[in-house]
């Protein structure tokens, strides 16, 4: 019989693309995955893997192993969720990804009402930006993920993965106070001849913020870059730079800057992301009720 264990590496590796990242990952020596791998592929009686360069491909049965190691463990998402849901409290982990925004204006009300609500539950939580969090919550790393979607930039779809849309936030232009900025601006306009701050190339903020730019009709001149939305206020703040914000980030804080509506009111959506298979484990359907009541308070 096929070991769950080995099939499990064989997947990671048609994830991950090399044993290295496969060992990194799971806290292995590349040389004891290289190893069990090697133990796979007599258990199953046919190649696995081929040298292409000096890289390894897996092959058409290695593949068919890949797909039938993803549906064990979907099976045991499921079961796993069935004990939870057999026991009086609710109860186990929860790995959550999250984006800044999120993360400082809907996460600290949900996890203080789950620590109040399910004590039993434990929730780990780490920053990440929403396309990479997407696929290792496809790939198992995370249990949840929420992301963002800007207006025409659709988020990816993988499949066995299921999304509940929480809110969304408008997008405006910030701008510095009058007295700090270093050239008069008011608008959109005006905005070409400032110097802006956006987030790292090929996040979907950035290709929105560009987009935007270029529809009036010049090239922003993007002389900072950082994907810390709190250090690109406090560059507006302080009159070196325009940006687009949205408004969750404004919850529980005030600001000086000067907040100008865009022409048709862009927004983002905010949602969660979870895998099919674990999506009615008690512990993730909590802590998916409470971000909604964290999402609802915002916008009050």
């Amino acid at each position: 019989m096929l070991d769950v264990r080995r099939l499990v590496l064989l997947r990671e590796l048609s994830i991950r693309g090399t044993v290295a990242a496969v060992a990194e990952a799971l806290n292995f020596t590349p040389s004891a995955v290289s190893q069990q791998l090697a133990v796979l592929e007599r258990e199953a009686g046919v190649p696995l893997l081929r040298k292409v360069g000096r890289r390894l491909q897996l092959t058409p049965q290695a593949e068919v192993l890949v797909q039938a190691a993803g549906h064990v463990l979907d099976v045991l998402d499921q079961a796993q969720a069935q004990v939870e849901s057999s026991l009086p409290t609710v109860q186990g982990r929860v790995r959550v990804a999250v984006f800044q925004s999120a993360a400082l204006a809907l996460m600290p009300n949900a996890l203080h009402e789950m620590a109040v609500a399910h004590p039993d539950v434990r929730i780990e939580m780490v920053q990440r930006e929403p396309e990479t969090a997407l696929h290792e919550t496809w790939a198992r790393e995370f249990d949840m993920v929420i992301a963002e979607q800007y207006p025409a930039h659709t988020a990816p779809h993988l499949s066995g993965l299921h999304r509940s849309d929480l809110t969304t936030d408008e997008v405006r232009l910030a701008l510095p106070p009058v007295d700090t900025a270093l050239a008069p601006v008011s608008s959109i306009e005006d905005a070409e001849a400032m110097p802006w701050v956006m987030e790292p190339r090929g996040t979907a903020s950035r290709h929105f913020a560009e987009q935007v730019c270029r529809r009036w009709g010049f090239e922003p001149d993007v002389r900072y870059e950082t994907a810390d939305l709190q250090t690109q206020i406090r560059l507006v703040e302080s009159g070196n730079a325009v940006s687009l914000m949205p408004d969750l980030m404004w919850t529980g804080r005030t600001t000086t800057c000067r907040l100008v509506d865009l022409p048709d009111s862009p927004r983002r959506t905010i949602f969660t992301v979870v895998r099919a298979a674990g999506s009615s484990s008690p512990a993730v359907r909590a802590l998916r009720d409470a971000l909604e009541r964290a999402a609802a308070s915002v916008h009050r």
